[in-house]
């Protein structure tokens, strides 16, 4: 399932993403990167095979064009912009619902870091367009509690027992949430999820919620 390279058009510039689409593919689920990340990260596309192998399409991309990404890593202004973040999330998501291929998947938002907060933004903004949403060591209460009681799409939350901070800002996001709503903790995880085995507990956590949660017309690719 080689990925196809994407050129996604955000105002007056694009994005790139890499596109994989199994044969039969139920559900499309979006990457939304963390911080000072990119379509490369290691992390999610671990997981995104992980999807790939269970059925689902994915399409990795970067929030931020490189040059704002070059600007990023010596100011660091993008990366904790939420609403740039958030409004690349809705566009990214409407250029996939047009093409042909995608026009009758449902979608799906996997986000990470800060990530995770533009994923639920958009999310609660798009309503029954998003399917399902699935946040590993994620920001969510950088959404704001506004934004995490409108959230529709059934919500997982995925923390590493050892990254105490996150779990106290995920356990304060998880009451804000109203939709159907998950916290999990990994024993033994920090924040990166590099320990031994954690990150394939991560995979395995999110490709059961969208396998549940994703339902679409079946494709042949």
């Amino acid at each position: 399932m080689a990925p196809r390279e994407v050129r996604i058009p955000v105002g007056d510039t694009w994005l790139y993403g890499d596109l994989v689409l199994p044969p039969g593919f139920q559900g499309l689920v979006l990457f939304a990167h963390g911080s000072g990340s990119g379509r490369h990260s290691a992390r999610n596309r671990q997981v995104a095979q992980h999807l790939q192998h269970a059925g689902i399409a994915t399409l990795l991309f970067d929030l931020l064009t490189a040059q704002e990404e070059q600007t990023d890593q010596n100011t660091r202004e993008h990366r904790f912009d939420i609403s740039l973040l958030t409004r690349r999330m809705q566009e990214t998501t409407a250029w996939a619902a047009a093409q042909p291929e995608l026009q009758h998947a449902a979608i799906g938002y996997f986000g990470a870091s800060t990530g995770s907060a533009a994923a639920l933004i958009a999310a609660a903004r798009l309503g029954d367009q998003i399917a399902a949403v699935v946040s590993r060591g994620g920001r969510p209460d950088l959404a704001g509690p506004v934004a995490l009681a409108a959230v529709t799409a059934p919500t997982l939350l995925i923390v590493g027992s050892a990254d105490h901070e996150v779990i106290e800002l995920n356990e304060q996001a998880h009451v804000h949430l109203r939709c159907e709503k998950s916290l999990v903790i990994v024993p033994g995880a920090t924040h990166l999820f590099e320990e031994a085995g954690a990150l394939e507990q991560v995979a395995q956590l999110a490709s059961s919620w969208f396998i549940t949660h994703l339902t679409s017309l079946q494709y042949t690719a």
